[in-house]
Order: structure tokens, then C-alpha cells, then sequence
């Protein structure tokens, strides 16, 4: 597959939704995507299973808190100098790189260095969706050593890490990437075709494609974008979406700590409505609960949408009186998994509650 200029705002809006909030506004990583294409560069994409087993693949990635991408944007080389400084620690080159995530700007920052690089992006990812921390990845629950990893910022400035496992790994980077001004550009997870096969989310960036495709042509034609994308779903791997809660945002709490945009967001039921949704979200929305009844949980996805046209909203992005859908959709089998929900289910986040497919609850 070969990603065109008009492909990337259907891909931006795409991996937006798989986001459930985090990953970062995929905006900046849209135009550096298309000022890498102005400039004359192609962008491959390859599935999966066209990887060689013994192909070296260096997943790219920005990591820290998105409401910093705010003021903060990228110079637009620092993850290509994560890259190539880990080429040369391991004396070979890349034949790939991916994203770690699928979600917001991390759907985007492979692809700028793909772009810009001439490697070929691999159609996966290592969550299926975002998450905030670099342990909540497949690639570590499936057994890929997250180190050594590499962290630039827009000065130039770089540290390579190398740690015991993959938990020191995100500890350690969190510092770096915080002392680097909130926000940082890195390559890890570094492995071989044959464990990216393995361990990775398959096919997540034409799902976003299609995604945002699909919200867009339902616009266009005048139909219920998300009727239109509760069909669409049911044709992929994550198969059930609903929507759980319609209302406008009455509160808002959200700061930057740790690395990390933490808050919540309650948004008051419709037509005067006494049901109230509160959202808890650590870069991504955690749990989404009505009057104190859990709605959906960590992992499966919980993604707020403008009420009317079905655009995706980022944590970031919340503002008191938007207008909003909240839906809640399953994720991919290989993240419900016990030891995947060990990495990244609810109990990673500190939540009480544990971890009920959306399918099961009320």
C-alpha cells in the first residue's frame, strides 16, 4: 500500500479514535507527513507477513504527555536520529520501522521517518490503540526487550538506555523525556521480523485508514457517521462498538504531571437528563462511569466523539460545553489475553475495578 497526500487527513481522524484520547493531536504528524511527500518522498506501506523473519525492525515513536505538543512541536528529525543512532549501536541497518502505538501522532511518526528515511512502514503496531506507558506494549507481554532504546529531543540531545526489563526501561525514559521538556522522540523494541509477526497488533494503520475513511464518506452522504461506524467494526477484529452516553461536558480537571496529562471529565446526559458520565483518563481514557456504574474499562476503548459529525476528540482537546458521544468498542483478542490484561488492564492504572469486556456490561 502506498499512502498519498489525500490519504493522511482519513488516517489523522482514523488513528485519533484508536487513541481514545492520548497518542497526541495527530495534526503536526500529518503535515510533516505531507511536507516529507511535497518534498518528493514516497511512503510504503508492508503487511506483516512481508516481513523476512530475519529483517532488523525499529519501531519509532514520541513519548510524554500530548497536551506538551501543544506549544511544543517536533523539529520533525528527531525520531530519524533515534533511529540511526540505534542502527549504528547495533552496527546493522533497518529494514523497517512501525509504531509502537496506532494512536494520534504516534500513527504519524513512523511514517515521517519512513518517509524521509526510504524504509518501508510495517501495517501493525504494538497496542492496538494508546496507552500512556512504553511496558504497555505487546511486544513487551510477548516477550521483546524494550532496551536499548534511544530518546531524542528537538536540540539534538540523546541518551541511550539499556535496562534490567522493560518496566526500568519506561522509568527510566519517563526522566529522561520530562528533563527534555515533556515530551521526547525514541526508538525501541527493536526486533526481528519473526518476533514482529509474533507480537505485534496487525493491520492497525489501514484500520485507521478506513476508520477515518468511513467517518468522512458518512458525512459526505448524509448518513449517521456512527451508525456508519458501528457497521464498519464489525468487519475487523475489534468487532463491537456502541455508543454508551450522549451529553455536553460540565467539568473539567486536566494537568500535566509526571509526564503524564491526568485528569477527568464529567459530561451531563442530555435533555436534562440526572445521569452524569465521569471519565478518567491518564493520557487515554481509562473507565467511563454513569452514577458511579462502570460503562467500559481499560483496555477496550473509550473514545469521545463531537455529537454531530463523529470527529474524535483528544484529551487535550476537551473543552467544558462540547457537545459529545461517548463509544465504547472492543479491542483486539491478543489485548484481553491474562497476560496482556497483566500489562495494561485496569489494575496497571491503579483502578479497583476489573477488567468486564464492554460486551458483558450494561
Amino acid at each position: 500500500m502506498k499512502l498519498t497526500i489525500e490519504d493522511l487527513e482519513d488516517l489523522g481522524r482514523g488513528a485519533a479514535f484508536l487513541g481514545t484520547g492520548g497518542g497526541g493531536d495527530p495534526y503536526v504528524g500529518r503535515l510533516m507527513v505531507e511536507r516529507a511527500l511535497r518534498d518528493g518522498h514516497r511512503l510504503d506501506i508492508i503487511d506483516l507477513d512481508d516481513l523476512p523473519d530475519d529483517a532488523l525492525v525499529i519501531p519509532t515513536a514520541m513519548m510524554g504527555a500530548p497536551t506538551v505538543l501543544v506549544e511544543k512541536i517536533p523539529r520533525g528529525d528527531e525520531a530519524i536520529k533515534s533511529l540511526r543512532k540505534l542502527e549504528e549501536y547495533f552496527g546493522k541497518k533497518a529494514f523497517a520501522t512501525m509504531p509502537i502505538e496506532i494512536g494520534g501522532i504516534n500513527s504519524t511518526i513512523p511514517l515521517v521517518v519512513g518517509a524521509r528515511l526510504g524504509l518501508p512502514v510495517v501495517d501493525a503496531d504494538g497496542m492496538g490503540r494508546a496507552f500512556p506507558e512504553l511496558q504497555m506494549e505487546t511486544f513487551n507481554v510477548y516477550g521483546v526487550s524494550g532496551t536499548p532504546m534511544v530518546i531524542t529531543n528537538e536540540y539534538g540531545d540523546s541518551t541511550i538506555v539499556e535496562t534490567r526489563d522493560n518496566w526500568m526501561m519506561e522509568w527510566i525514559a519517563r526522566g529522561v523525556a520530562i528533563r527534555m521538556g515533556g515530551c521526547a522522540y525514541i526508538a525501541e523494541y527493536a526486533m526481528t521480523g519473526r518476533e514482529a509477526k509474533r507480537t505485534s497488533v496487525p493491520g492497525t494503520l489501514s484500520l485507521a485508514l478506513k476508520i477515518g475513511r468511513g467517518i468522512r464518506e458518512a458525512r459526505e452522504q448524509h448518513r449517521d457517521p456512527f451508525e456508519a461506524l458501528i457497521a464498519l467494526l464489525r468487519e475487523t477484529p475489534y468487532e463491537y462498538g456502541r455508543v454508551i452516553f450522549s451529553g455536553k461536558i460540565i467539568d473539567l480537571f486536566r494537568e500535566t504531571t509526571q509526564g503524564f496529562a491526568k485528569g477527568r471529565v464529567k459530561i451531563q446526559g442530555v435533555d436534562g437528563s440526572d445521569e452524569v458520565m465521569e471519565i478518567q483518563f491518564q493520557n487515554e481514557n481509562l473507565i467511563a462511569r454513569v452514577n458511579g456504574e462502570v460503562k467500559a474499562i481499560v483496555p477496550d476503548l473509550i473514545c469521545i466523539l463531537d455529537s454531530e459529525t463523529a470527529e474524535p476528540i483528544t484529551t487535550e482537546g476537551l473543552k467544558y460545553g462540547q457537545r459529545v458521544k461517548v463509544m465504547a468498542v472492543s479491542v483486539h483478542p491478543i489485548m484481553r489475553t491474562p497476560e496482556a490484561l497483566a500489562v495494561f488492564g485496569p489494575q496497571a492504572f491503579g483502578l479497583s475495578e476489573p477488567f468486564r469486556p464492554i460486551e458483558t456490561l450494561p
